[in-house]
């Protein structure tokens, strides 16, 4: 299952990500928590020290491309590859739990607690003033159309603040989106932005209230979310120590926070997995890209790389051309 955390910059959405991930590695599973977010932070919120921070995504696309591409006969070369490009017969797909491919190898370190982390990378020198950020996210995009997850396997996304992920497909690609919100009028105020733009596409979002410091602040959010307000964290004096770089394991949060993760855990095994949707939003934002700027940007028409005998998720049927 696919999550991603998105919300207010200064929402939490980054320690409750790296909370999150390893919570959910201490159960047992395949747990890849990917830091997509402008201000590279998961890994510090995961324990890692710097130096053991994987390479980064966004500087290694071409090689990245080059392994998905694979022997697809659709895709001309790694140059004809972007972000939304989506798989087909001969592309190389990755699984949670085998890691011995040269994507999660080569860009995925181990955390203390468990989740592999994978990064996209924050801005370089060459890219200021010239580049945009979604060059980099697009690694994640490629990563996750390529991915073929099961029951018990587990990706958490730490997003870029606000709405910022509808710049691209990015946002259809999960199962379940949970919003960090504080009960605050501009925290609403994301939520309502981002339940605008994914109602059309059938995203699912639940809000988690953050930073939350009595009933009066409940009362707000369920006010202004209604029932999408799934759970709401108190103030963490465990949470705390962990973000002034204090020792800090899972154990050393509160009963309640604890809690609260069991209810983020139990709402996104709930969500059903939808690989037709998957593909058909693969394929849709696909074409978009294509018409507004990819195919003059390759010199390709893309669309020629939509192959419609593949069929997205675990059963690898293809059908006659």
């Amino acid at each position: 299952m696919r999550v991603a955390f998105v919300g207010k910059g200064g929402s939490g959405k980054t320690t409750l990500s790296a909370l999150f991930a390893r919570y959910v590695a201490a159960r047992g599973g395949p747990v890849v928590a990917i830091d997509a977010d402008i201000n590279q932070h998961l890994g510090m919120a995961l324990g890692m020290p710097e130096s053991a921070l994987p390479r980064p995504m966004g500087t290694h696309l071409t090689e990245i491309k080059e392994h998905l591409r694979g022997d697809n006969p659709l895709i001309s070369s790694a140059a004809a590859m972007v972000k939304t490009t989506p798989p087909g017969r001969g592309s190389r797909l990755l699984r949670l739990g085998e890691f011995d491919d040269p994507v999660h190898t080569r860009f995925s370190a181990i955390t203390p607690d468990g989740p592999r982390l994978m990064v996209t990378g924050p801005f370089e020198e060459t890219d200021l003033g010239v580049a945009c950020y979604h060059s980099k996210v697009g690694a994640v995009e490629l990563y996750l159309n390529h991915l073929v997850d099961g029951a018990g396997e587990y990706v958490v996304v730490d997003m870029t603040a606000g709405a910022d992920s509808f710049a691209s497909g990015l946002f259809t690609r999960f199962d379940m989106t949970f919003l960090v919100a504080e009960p605050t009028r501009q925290g609403v105020g994301v939520y309502r932005q981002y339940r605008d733009y994914a109602a059309d596409f059938d995203v699912p979002v639940a809000v988690v209230g953050n930073k939350v410091h009595g009933p009066s602040d409940v009362a707000f959010l369920r006010e202004h979310v209604g029932d999408d307000l799934l759970v709401c964290l108190e103030h963490s004096a465990a949470v705390r120590a962990m973000e002034q770089g204090r020792p800090f394991t899972l154990g050393d949060l509160e009963p309640a926070g604890m809690k609260a993760l069991g209810t983020l855990l139990a709402r996104l095994d709930a969500q059903e997995k939808d690989w037709w949707k998957f593909g058909q939003q693969a394929v849709e934002f696909h074409l978009r890209n294509a018409r507004a700027w990819a195919n003059r940007a390759t010199g390709e028409d893309l669309a020629a790389q939509i192959d419609p005998g593949f069929i997205f998720g675990p059963t690898r049927v293809s059908l006659p051309r």
